[in-house]
């Protein structure tokens, strides 16, 4: 398990992430289609809190994008890098999910968000800063809709109806399992709004979530009870205040 410090210079204030954020989101990619579904490498990031400690636990597990076995995981603990504030949560993480993707021995290919991209109120959410700053594609898929207003799609595997932003797409609400409640889908750097669902859809074989996003939350928590000396099983604060998902 790798320790992180703070980085220098990290933003301290909402005015200064606000800046960062305005200056990173110029440099994500739209008009890439992504590597293909089912082929290479795909990894999940996850992380865990306990803010009355300051810590923050991250995963990373790479999936073998055709049998979804995992290849390799890592992981990384630090201080919690940022205060919570509704939109810049990306800040809270991202030091700590760079040093678990730094820690793993093999390319970890695509990367599956446990949150969003463009489906973001500044339209550039976790997936879509940790595209930019690694450079690989992403894609963020997220269990609220944020704000965003959508039509419920139809109730089959696989149906899909976008997530709107006034007029401008910036996401779907797509069905991972027939008659249960949809996930959220948005581009985060390099990968196109239809590969991103059709990764989503190719990782959700038995359940709502992609198994990057199942298997990088379990290994998440693990990591933080490790941290804090309890016994695996025991209870974790986990993305406190409130949940991530309709926030990051």
């Amino acid at each position: 398990m790798t320790t992180v410090d703070i980085p220098a210079g990290w933003p301290a204030t909402e005015e200064q992430a606000r800046a960062v954020q305005d200056e990173l989101r110029a440099r994500v990619v739209l008009d890439q289609p992504g590597p293909p579904p089912g082929s290479g490498r795909v990894t999940g990031v996850d992380v865990a809190y306990d803010d009355e400690r300051d810590l923050v636990a991250a995963a990373a597990v790479v999936l073998d994008a055709a049998s979804l076995d995992v290849v390799a995981e890592a992981t990384a603990v630090g201080r919690i890098s940022f205060p919570y504030v509704p939109g810049l949560l990306a800040f809270r993480e991202i030091p700590t999910v760079l040093a678990a993707l730094a820690a793993l021995p093999v390319p970890p290919g695509l990367i599956v968000c446990d949150g969003y991209g463009l489906a973001h109120p500044r339209r550039f959410g976790l997936a879509s800063h940790l595209g930019v700053l690694t450079g690989l594609p992403t894609i963020g898929v997220a269990k609220n809709p944020f704000t965003f207003t959508y039509d419920m799609p139809g109730t089959p595997r696989g149906a899909s109806a976008p997530l709107m932003a006034g007029t401008e797409e910036v996401g779907r609400a797509l069905r991972t399992r027939a008659g249960v409640k949809p996930v959220y889908v948005s581009v985060g750097h390099r990968v196109s709004l239809d590969t991103a669902c059709a990764h989503t859809l190719a990782l959700t074989p038995a359940y709502r979530l992609p198994e990057t996003t199942r298997r990088a939350d379990a290994l998440c928590r693990e990591a933080l009870q490790e941290a804090l000396g309890e016994a695996p099983g025991e209870s974790v604060t986990r993305h406190a205040p409130t949940s991530r998902y309709s926030e990051s």
